[in-house]
């Protein structure tokens, strides 16, 4: 993002029906607000719901995948449609549409509500042949109750760019074979795959942990525990990338602190997570109150996980802790422990595998192993929201042109950026 670029800041509120504020930063153009009726509200999420994966419930992830609404580019448009009809006000759209007949592209940082929080706004489409992410950057405002909590200690890009990246790469749970529901994401890594590539330019400039000369070895390892990464993390890191699991508790349970990432942790693991078989979880509520209660000398989670200024969550429904009316989760604590940014799912995502089996797409399409790549390459930029926009811009331009369900903005459409 130039400092020339038109920024709007967009919060959201749930009552019986949805209200909208906006505001130009600069005043560049007038503020505005909104009552967004609740039933047509309703209807659009209920929609969007029915087109996601639902890997809990049978044939969830196969119905989202071949016969859902995002399987197909007319059906998906439609959801589309729905969904900017309901959310995006006639006078917001006017003022955005007047920038885009101008040949400028605004960035809108959101904060959505927790009813309308899995809602993928870089897809909507207020026009013919016009998506939000056609006209805009998108990302998403970071609760201010976090941002501007006491105690805790901002890292910035500027400053700590050139610090190793910590990657968790598709960690081996104990517990758990490959090919259970915690077992492997990414599957086997050939030593030629983008992805592998990707990571041995890091490992080749001293900047990769894990510290590995075979670059393969860094995926499914066993070693990759909460101790890890807290010393990982405590030597100085630029970057967390995590690609794994991650579960959470409904958000009708109010308990968004819940949320767990999934690592190479035994059962017998001191922490706050419930253990399951021969694994205990890494939760937000680990994260944000360290060993408090646990230990006689606690420790604070800031001191534990230093979090460093950028983070990337690739995991389902990794940023789900918005849709919770006190957001508390994975998001909430990477941010609090020292995050500027955090890129998460707002729901769950089919791995490559499912993309071939299920949904038959050709072997040579590994839409998964792209995202990673995309993400972790905009996370390198100065503006990586710009940067994470500008994919999502090539992946519609590929669903449009292609409409095969590797395209599909049921995987791409998922990823969404907390800025700090």
């Amino acid at each position: 993002m130039t400092q020339e670029q038109p920024t709007v800041l967009v919060r959201m509120a749930d009552a019986s029906d949805v209200y909208m504020s906006w505001r130009w930063v600069g005043d560049s153009a007038p503020r505005g607000a909104a009552m967004l009726p609740g039933e047509p509200v309703l209807e659009a999420v209920r929609r969007l719901s029915d087109a996601l994966p639902h890997p809990a419930e049978p044939g969830g992830l196969e119905r989202a995948m071949t016969t859902g609404a995002f399987a197909d580019l007319d059906t998906e448009y439609l959801v589309a449609q729905t969904l900017s009809r309901a959310l995006l006000p006639q006078a917001l759209a006017a003022q955005l549409y007047e920038l885009y007949q101008r040949g400028i592209r605004p960035h809108i940082r959101l904060q959505p509500s927790p009813r309308v929080a899995q809602v993928p706004w870089e897809i909507i489409a207020p026009g013919p042949e016009v998506r939000l992410i056609d006209i805009a950057d998108v990302s998403l405002l970071a609760p201010a109750s976090i941002v501007h909590a006491p105690g805790r200690i901002a890292r910035t890009w500027s400053a700590t760019h050139h610090a190793p990246v910590v990657a968790v790469l598709d960690p081996r749970i104990p517990g758990f074979r490959a090919d259970s529901i915690l077992g492997s994401v990414l599957g086997r890594m050939p030593a030629n795959a983008p992805l592998t590539q990707r990571f041995a330019e890091y490992a080749a400039q001293d900047r990769l942990r894990p510290a590995v000369l075979d670059p393969t070895e860094a995926f499914r390892r066993t070693d990759i525990d909460r101790t890890w990464l807290s010393t990982a993390l405590r030597d100085g890191a630029s970057r967390l990338i995590y690609v794994g699991h991650v579960t959470a508790a409904p958000p009708e349970s109010g308990q968004s602190e819940h949320a767990e990432l999934h690592l190479a942790c035994t059962a017998d693991t001191l922490g706050f997570a419930i253990p399951t078989r021969a694994h205990r979880p890494l939760s937000a509520k680990d994260f944000l109150l360290g060993t408090h209660t646990l230990a006689p000398e606690p420790a604070d989670g800031q001191d534990l996980w230093p979090i460093p200024s950028r983070v990337a969550l690739i995991a389902c429904e990794s940023g789900g802790d918005l849709r919770f009316t006190e957001a508390l989760g994975l998001t909430a604590a990477m941010i609090n422990g020292g995050a500027e940014l955090v890129t998460a799912s707002r729901w769950p995502l089919p791995t490559d595998l499912a993309f071939h089996r299920i949904a038959g797409a050709p072997p040579d399409a590994h839409p998964l192993h792209q995202a990673i790549c995309a993400i972790d390459a905009a996370h390198e930029q100065p503006d990586p929201v710009a940067a994470l926009a500008t994919w999502q811009r090539e992946r519609l331009h590929a669903w449009r042109t292609e409409r095969t369900i590797e395209h599909s903005p049921l995987l791409w459409s998922a990823f969404a950026t907390l800025c700090a």
